[in-house]
């Protein structure tokens, strides 16, 4: 490749605040894989967050890009999986498979579609010291006629348009609000955006625990239960971010709660298949080498966290330890309790996202 802008690249990030600031320019904050395309005529590259590429998981996009953006760009933008009920992120996780051939299936039957939010370079001229202001208008007018796969995210300079589709968006996928300083250069790895997610707390069962990394009586992380209408003790995330003296505090707490898989609602080999349940030898997709087993407890401890928001049955991020609630029984832990987005179509976003190709 002779691009202005070559990979890898760190994508610009964005740092948490609890309220959307004035004076940005604001757009949907997209849940996929993070992504910075470079094409170079015939050759087409999908870096990632980690600076590894994508490039050979997504042939359906390879495909549009080579159809669709100009000859020689770099844009920054998100990989989604869009379907009539919204993002889904699992269906995209799964694209991310060592066979070919499972490769080459799951671009038919869960195609992606790439959301672009950010222009790098063009042509011969790299933008990544131009404001903003001026990369968009580019962005435009570089993708002006494109249709999906390949989409251009809305935008909006308006606090109350941005504030609306905070609450809105949610009901299809979306996780928030992204600000970006109008003036503000392209800056990789630096977090100078701003991004505003849904804050909500749950209070779940306690039904189990993972081993630190640095020793089998140290807590990794505690595994979390809500129930469904059936009865049934789903599972649907985990807490994980204690201080080292509180994890082992919390080894010695839970011991007397330990039991046996005969006698836990996550005795994998009596469920049938589709519940949400952990399994006991389960390994991470991401990490080959990290064993995501566990010691399963009885169900009696209530412990109140926090979360953005649900994907499915599940939190869809890593939540947040708020307090101890010895104040609740266990069986009060169910979906109930939790705030329903208001349902939202993607295609109300981004017209013909989340649509049939014809």
């Amino acid at each position: 490749m002779k691009l202005p802008v070559l990979p890898p690249v760190s994508p610009m990030l964005a740092k948490s605040v609890t309220a959307i600031p004035p004076g940005a320019s604001y757009e949907p904050k997209w849940d996929g894989f993070r992504s910075i395309i470079f094409r170079d005529g015939a050759e087409v590259e999908f870096g990632s967050r980690n600076e590894r590429p994508m490039t050979r998981y997504f042939p359906e996009l390879i495909e549009a890009v080579l159809a669709q953006l100009p000859e020689r760009c770099v844009i920054d933008g998100e990989i989604v999986v869009a379907t009539g009920n919204g993002l889904d992120f699992e269906a995209l996780q799964q694209r991310i498979h060592p066979a070919e051939s499972r490769v080459r299936l799951l671009s038919t039957q869960t195609p992606a579609s790439f959301i672009a939010f950010d222009l790098l370079a063009l042509g011969d001229q790299d933008y990544t010291d131009r404001p903003f202001t001026e990369r968009r208008a580019a962005l435009e007018d570089a993708l002006a006629g494109v249709t999906a796969p390949i989409h251009l995210t809305p935008v909006t300079t308006e606090l109350d348009v941005a504030q609306r589709w905070f609450s809105e968006f949610e009901g299809a996928g979306l996780d928030g609000v992204i600000a970006k300083p109008l003036t503000g250069s392209y800056e990789p790895d630096k977090r100078v955006m701003f991004k505003i997610k849904h804050q909500r707390t749950a209070d779940c069962v306690v039904a189990g625990y993972r081993v630190h990394k640095s020793g089998p009586d140290v807590i990794g992380s505690l595994m979390l239960g809500l129930y469904n209408d059936d009865g049934v003790l789903n599972s649907v995330g985990v807490i994980g971010a204690f201080p080292m003296e509180r994890r082992r505090e919390l080894f010695s707490e839970l011991q007397p709660l330990v039991t046996t898989f005969d006698q836990h609602p996550w005795n994998w080999a009596a469920h049938e298949a589709g519940e949400r349940t952990p399994r006991r030898n389960e390994q991470s997709r991401w990490n080959a080498g990290k064993d995501l087993s566990f010691v399963p407890l009885r169900p009696e401890r209530v412990v109140e966290v926090r979360y953005d928001h649900m994907e499915g049955e599940r939190f869809r991020h890593t939540a947040q330890f708020n307090r101890w609630r010895p104040d609740r029984t266990p069986t009060s832990c169910t979906y109930e309790q939790l705030e329903q987005p208001v349902n939202f179509q993607l295609s109300d976003i981004v017209p013909g996202l989340g649509e049939p190709l014809g």
